[in-house]
């Protein structure tokens, strides 16, 4: 399809209610506008995320998200071609907050409605941003999730690994909670790691030891705590310079796990023989300076083009829902008021649950 499609894209799968429009064609797109508001101050004084107060937070906020997207855009309703909602995986109360807005959105206009997987918009991101073409090697690294896959079409993912526990994001703002440091944690802790010794603690490196690219940071993470703890004991408290070379060398062990998984990773991508190699990384914890500037490295000793979405792209944010709606609406794909919101929703669905599963399916 060669004629501009422009979709409104909603999103609410955690903390972060967003609205965006997107312009374009598959591969060759532009972001007309992105409105997100976050939820930190609600949640601040729980140490988390609280379902409960996020979905109300979205319910709240979506129309005001939606009408602030078009207007910043300069279109109204009548200029969009559909409107693309993540209908999962999340915290359901909020999933549902979006699509079910959505879904009022359609009737009352008469557009279509393209339910989107959260993951595969943040998978797609380096096609609206760097139009880079298919295949080529996501690392999806957030604070729910973190995989490797192969990315052969707007709907064909292959997962090449994974965590079986934590995701770096998860872990990083566990570490900070341990750490007394604030939350978001992955910022927190890299911060504190840039005054650190990464080799004061000989933290472990999960799985380095096992073949495969798959992950594991819950047992760094207790490792850190009993360290902690050791000093505490020793010293009656923590100095400032101890949660430093806390943090500094808890990075550097995310650090070379990631780095490692991802050469492994690269060495599988490469009997595809793609044309034009590229490892692409997305995700809130893609922001982090250590890990981005060693994947660069890694990415470059492989002779691989290496690419990560602007900040405002890598965390959660609706432009990247409205262009993998884009994608799959130019295929002639759409749904209907049966859209259901899901809490789990595995872009792979071949290969083995991760995480496990249950009555509602596989978690990752």
């Amino acid at each position: 399809m060669s004629t501009d499609l422009t979709l409104l894209g909603l999103e609410s799968s955690c903390d972060d209610t967003a609205a965006a429009v997107v312009r374009g064609t598959p591969g060759n797109a532009s972001v007309l506008s992105s409105v997100v508001q976050g939820q930190s101050d609600l949640h601040a004084d729980f140490g988390g995320v609280v379902p409960e107060i996020a979905a109300r937070a979205h319910a709240e906020r979506l129309d005001t998200c939606v009408a602030q997207a078009l207007d910043q855009s300069g279109l109204t309703l009548s200029d969009i071609d559909a409107i693309a909602v993540t209908a999962g995986p999340g915290l359901i109360g909020g999933v549902l907050s979006g699509v079910m807005c959505a879904k009022g959105l359609s009737a009352g206009t008469g557009l279509p409605l393209v339910g989107v997987n959260h993951l595969a918009g943040h998978a797609l991101t380096p096609r609206l941003t760097d139009g880079i073409a298919f295949p080529y090697l996501m690392l999806l690294v957030s604070g729910g999730h973190c995989q490797f896959l192969l990315v052969r079409g707007p709907q064909d993912f292959s997962r090449l690994g994974g965590t079986i526990d934590d995701a770096p994001g998860e872990a990083f703002d566990k570490t900070a909670r341990l750490l007394g440091l604030p939350q978001p944690g992955g910022p927190s802790v890299q911060k504190a790691a840039e005054t650190g010794d990464p080799k004061r603690f000989p933290f472990p490196r999960p799985l380095l030891d096992r073949p495969g690219c798959d992950m594991s940071f819950s047992g760094l993470k207790t490792a850190l705590l009993r360290t902690r703890d050791a000093l505490v004991a020793e010293k009656t408290g923590l100095t400032e310079q101890d949660r430093a070379d806390l943090c500094a060398s808890f990075q550097a062990a995310v650090v070379d796990v990631l780095a490692e998984k991802t050469r492994r990773a690269l060495d599988i991508y490469a009997a595809e023989n793609p044309a034009e190699p590229v490892l692409a990384v997305a995700g809130g914890v893609a922001a982090n300076t250590a890990i981005r500037a060693r994947l660069e490295t890694v990415s470059a000793n492989a002779a691989t083009r290496f690419t990560a979405p602007p900040l405002a792209l890598c965390t959660d944010n609706a432009a990247m829902i409205a262009y993998a709606g884009l994608e799959r609406f130019a295929l002639g794909q759409t749904d209907d008021m049966t859209l259901v919101a899901r809490p789990r929703w595995p872009l792979d669905r071949t290969s083995p649950a991760m995480l496990g599963s249950g009555k509602k399916g596989a978690k990752a």
